[in-house]
């Protein structure tokens, strides 16, 4: 059984082309990132509006989309697309996947995984932030 973190990108980017890792400059994806890498998991990923399953080190050109502007079918073909991504990484039935992701990045996609943790769960985004900081070190 593997540890996969599953990070959601962020709404702030990097002026130019980057490694996924460094395009997203917002607070809450660089704590959420620091926070994935503490975990010493298997492997990170970051769930993108636009690109679905990313790797920290694929170069991404800076876009704006996000899955709240979308519609419930629009969010239900990007899940379908990300978990058919994930599976040629992960076994959803068997690795344990920890989402580090706000529920309309996740609610589609925790139906097809068995075994799955969402820690940041319930907590407001100020809060979010302050836990992140205190269990990673940041």
């Amino acid at each position: 059984m593997k540890t996969i973190v599953l990070v959601s990108c962020g709404k702030t980017k990097h002026h130019s082309r980057s490694p996924a890792s460094n395009l997203y400059r917002g607070d809450l994806f660089k704590k959420s990132l620091a926070y994935a890498r503490s975990l010493k998991p298997d492997a990170i990923y970051i769930l993108s509006a636009k690109h679905g399953l990313v790797g920290l080190d694929d170069e991404l050109d800076p876009y704006v989309l996000t899955l709240t502007k979308m519609g419930v079918k629009e969010r239900r073909a990007w899940a379908k697309g990300v978990c058919e991504q994930l599976s040629e990484h992960v076994d959803l039935t068997r690795d344990r996947l920890i989402f580090l992701a706000g529920d309309v990045y996740r609610k589609h996609l925790t139906p097809f995984v068995k075994t799955y943790s969402i820690p940041l769960e319930g907590l407001s985004f100020g809060r979010q932030l302050a836990w992140l900081g205190a269990n990673s070190n940041v």
